[in-house]
This record gives C-alpha cells, sequence and structure tokens, in this order.
C-alpha cells in the first residue's frame, strides 16, 4: 500500500462507509481501504433497537450499500481487521493479525463500545448488550421466549428495547438511577412524558435504583439485586448504560483525546493527516461555539462526509445541529439542537403534552436551544432554523400554534 496516495478509513460502520462514498463522489481515484472489525459489511446501527428488532424491517434493509458497491467503486473492504494502534510519525497503522499498512491520510470512525456494569453477575449467560447486528438477533430470539425481562438503564436504548420487549409481550421492569428516564438530556419536564409512556404501557419503573448485584443459578441470569435489598426476578438482562468512545489508539498515538478524538471543525484532528467523525469525534460545532460528541446516527451520517471533503483538501466545516430520532410504541420523535443540562432557563410547549402530540422547546433568554416535535411532522426545518438563528423569540407566540413557526423569526 502507498503511504503516499492511500486513504484508510479505520471503522466500517455507517461513518465509514459515507466516507468512502463520499471520496469516491468528489474524485478521489487513489487507493481506497475501508478496515472494520465485524464481520458483516457497513450497516446502520437505529434499525437494531427499533423497526429490525422489532420484527417489522428485513435484515437487507440495515445495510449501508448493496454487496458489489464496493467492489464496483473500487473500494477494498477488509472486514475482521480492527486498527489496534496508529504510527503517526510513520503514517501507518497496525491492525489486529499485526500487519501494518500505510496512509497518507488517515480517518478515525471507530465508534463507541457499550459501558459494561461493574457489578457481581455482569457476565452471566443472559445479560445482554446492544451494539451490533448479532446482539439485536439475540435480543429478537430472547423476546420470543422470555416473560420477564430486566432493563437497567432509562437511556434512547434502554428505553426502545423496553418497548421492543413489551411488543412481544415480555413483562418488563426498568431500572434506572436519575430521578427520572433521559433526565440528562431532556431535563425533568419532558423526562416526565417517556416515563409516563412507558408506564401507560404497563412496564414497572424503577427510578433511582442502584444494581448491586445480577443474580444467576447455573451460570445463567435469574433476577437482579437491588442496594435496598429488594430483588426482580428475570430471564434476561439488558444494560444500556451509556457508550465509550473507541479512541484508545488515538490516545496511545499521543493525539488530543477527551471524550473521544478531539477535532475542530473540519474534523481534523492534532495531526494534519488524521481526521475523525462519528461517535469518536468530539467536534467543535461552530454554531454552538463548543465541542461537541454526539452519539446520533444523523452525526455518523452527516459528518463523515465533511471529514472526507476536509481530507480532499476542500475548505469545509461541520456545523449541522445535532438531530435524533426515536420510535416508542405509538410515538415518534425527533429532536433538533442541543440544550445541555442546566443551559436552558424554561421548557415551551406547543400541542398537547399528555395526548403526546406536541412540540417542545428550550430556552435560555428567549433564544431556543433546541426543539423536539412528538407526533407532529414536517417541522424539522423550522425548528433548525429557529435554534440556528440564535435570536430570542417571544415564548407566549412560540407555545401558540396558530402562529407559524416561520414567522417567528424577523
Amino acid at each position: 500500500m502507498d503511504r503516499n496516495t492511500a486513504f484508510l478509513i479505520a471503522g466500517a460502520g455507517l461513518a465509514g462507509a459515507k466516507a468512502a462514498e463520499t471520496l469516491r463522489a468528489e474524485g478521489f481515484d487513489g487507493p481506497l481501504v475501508l478496515l472494520g472489525d465485524e464481520s458483516e459489511r457497513p450497516y446502520e446501527r437505529p434499525p437494531l433497537s427499533k423497526g429490525y428488532l422489532m420484527g417489522t424491517s428485513e435484515k437487507e434493509k440495515v445495510y449501508v450499500h448493496p454487496p458489489r458497491w464496493y467492489a464496483d467503486h473500487d473500494v477494498e473492504l477488509r472486514l475482521g481487521q480492527a486498527v489496534t494502534a496508529l504510527d503517526p510519525a510513520a503514517h501507518e497503522v497496525t491492525l489486529a493479525d499485526g500487519s501494518r499498512l500505510g496512509y497518507a491520510k488517515l480517518l478515525l470512525a471507530t465508534g463507541s463500545t457499550p459501558r459494561r456494569l461493574p457489578v457481581p453477575g455482569a457476565d452471566l449467560d443472559g445479560v445482554h448488550y446492544l451494539r451490533r447486528l448479532a446482539d439485536s438477533d439475540r435480543l429478537k430470539e430472547v423476546f420470543r421466549s422470555a416473560s420477564r425481562v430486566v432493563v437497567i438503564g432509562a437511556g434512547w436504548i434502554g428505553l426502545e428495547t423496553t418497548a421492543a420487549a413489551r411488543a412481544a409481550g415480555a413483562e418488563v421492569t426498568v431500572l434506572e438511577s436519575a430521578a427520572l428516564p433521559l433526565l440528562q438530556v431532556l431535563g425533568p419536564e419532558v423526562a416526565r412524558i417517556f416515563a409516563t409512556l412507558h408506564t401507560d404501557h404497563g412496564v414497572e419503573l424503577r427510578c433511582g435504583a442502584r444494581v448491586e448485584e445480577i443474580t444467576g443459578s447455573g451460570g445463567v441470569v435469574d433476577g437482579v439485586r437491588l442496594a435496598d435489598g429488594s430483588r426482580i426476578g428475570a430471564e434476561a438482562v439488558i444494560v444500556g448504560v451509556g457508550i465509550t468512545p473507541n479512541s484508545e489508539p488515538a490516545a496511545a498515538a499521543g493525539l488530543k483525546v477527551d471524550n473521544g478524538v478531539v477535532v475542530d471543525e473540519r474534523l481534523c484532528s492534532s495531526h494534519p493527516d488524521i481526521f475523525a467523525a462519528g461517535d469518536v469525534a468530539n467536534a467543535y460545532h461552530p454554531v454552538l461555539g463548543r465541542h461537541l460528541r454526539v452519539e446520533h446516527w444523523a452525526n455518523a451520517l452527516h459528518q463523515p462526509q465533511t471529514a472526507a471533503r476536509a481530507m480532499l483538501g476542500q475548505d469545509v466545516r461541520y456545523d449541522r445541529l445535532p438531530y435524533f430520532f426515536t420510535d416508542q410504541y405509538d410515538l415518534g420523535m425527533e429532536y433538533t439542537g442541543y440544550a445541555g443540562p442546566e443551559s436552558y432557563d424554561r421548557v415551551v410547549f406547543r400541542g398537547d403534552p399528555e395526548a403526546r402530540e406536541f412540540l417542545a422547546f428550550w430556552l435560555s433568554g428567549g433564544r431556543v436551544l433546541a426543539g423536539m416535535n412528538v407526533n407532529v411532522w414536517d417541522v424539522t426545518e423550522e425548528i433548525r432554523a429557529l435554534v440556528a438563528s440564535g435570536q430570542a423569540v417571544d415564548p407566549g407566540r412560540l407555545a401558540d400554534p396558530d402562529v407559524p413557526l416561520a414567522g417567528l423569526l424577523p
């Protein structure tokens, strides 16, 4: 491999595949290698906790490209080849089998890994994490037979798998250490709506719960014991307590790492020939004026397009606002913008939260930091414009459904 001309992409998920697609679309005709540690060709992750897990979407629909796409576009797809080390000075990477590859430019799209629960019994048979296609396949089998499931962690993965388990007929208990599900993401005003959504669908939701042990018999899980001494029986336990960016090789190589690989608005790291995109990238956002690591599908879809163009020397920057979505039971939601804990001073609702058909806006000094549409559609662009404008709006008019969102800006 000619290190003077080759572009390498470490990570063959959605971000890596989209980077390869963009490089070829932008005219890069040099050697292009896409390295993945899985045996599957690149696929998208949202269906793993949504349609594919529910059985409403076929497996073939999760893949980013058809099988022939990589050969047809002269992309060398190497599966089962994890990048274990970087040598920025030599412009080389080391693979799991000990071999080395040279590069001119390198994109890190290595994603993230689910955090393991550090309690006794966490390695019992019947304890599940959801990150890969094989994990979703295992959970589908679990939901066909398990009558009692415990979910530890009420984040997006925990709540979406809870909805899938309930749809399959299992009794589900959700254990969350915070006072409400999604509290750090949505704040108490909106988090309560998701708590009620699940209890209304028969979920036993225990907040403020601390797991002491996952119990088992004969090496197989049979329950969860809490710090208060109570025990909940279970035939399966799903753990969703967050993810950790796969940035260890970057850190060991001396790149700047802080909650992911630190990159600028061009998605360039502290080394001029190494870039990062997706879950692993802690990127400076020029609109928000801060570094942000976003763990959602839209980031993995769009960020690598900017990174690829930057690798080609184009004058680009990544300034798309964060976006994510969820589907749980009869609730569909989209969220645009970013409102971190304690960054906002009020939440304004438009519509009927109790009927779960509404918009919610997080404001600071009258400026819209983020907006969410729940079972209301075709408003994402208007919400994005409100957030991107940085202008203060009248909260009363913002709450009035008779005032068009587009009419709130001068």
